[in-house]
């Protein structure tokens, strides 16, 4: 098999350090430079529509959620693990471009609503297919088996961090 370069790294800390049991730090290692890799691999979908990643997962939150495809903004930040600051920055960028709306929630005159546009859904589900479909290209390494492997051993890894599932009914 092909060694990548967290082998090296990892290699260079056993000589060294060869006390100290350094697997940790590849895995961690993989994670993140598969996600700064990633992220490469999937900018350029965004940048040909004009829109940052983190624009396109607010739109893609509210879209997912259904109709009317609203959320507060405080709901948002739960469910895109960003502060309200990003929240309200990525909301105005989007109001700009036309593609939400906020509003003041008529229930609750202290919280704000987010809803996505008619314009914004439309963009929403041009852009679904290409990013999946890059999705499925960046990991084409992988059988189905091992995608599906991968994706079982993320999930167990990220429960174990606490980052559950939201209650059913929640964004």
């Amino acid at each position: 098999m092909k060694r990548d370069a967290v082998d090296h790294f990892l290699a260079q800390w056993h000589a060294e350090v060869p006390e100290v049991d350094v697997t940790p730090m590849g895995i961690v290692g993989r994670i993140s430079r598969m996600s700064r890799l990633l992220e490469a691999g999937i900018r350029p979908t965004f940048d040909a529509a004009g829109l940052q990643r983190s624009e396109f997962d607010l739109l893609a939150t509210l879209r997912r959620t259904g109709p009317p495809y609203r959320l507060s903004a405080g709901q948002l930040v739960t469910a895109m693990m960003v502060s309200p600051a990003a929240v309200t920055l990525r909301a105005d960028g989007l109001i700009a471009k036309g593609l939400v709306t906020r509003e003041v929630d008529p229930a609750d005159r202290r919280s704000v609503l987010i809803t996505l546009t008619a314009a914004g859904r439309r963009l929403v589900r041009q852009l679904l297919g290409k990013h999946v479909t890059r999705e499925r290209e960046l990991l084409a390494g992988l059988t189905d088996r091992e995608v599906a492997q991968l994706a079982g051993l993320l999930r167990k890894a990220l429960v174990g961090l606490g980052d559950t599932a939201p209650e059913e009914g929640q964004p």
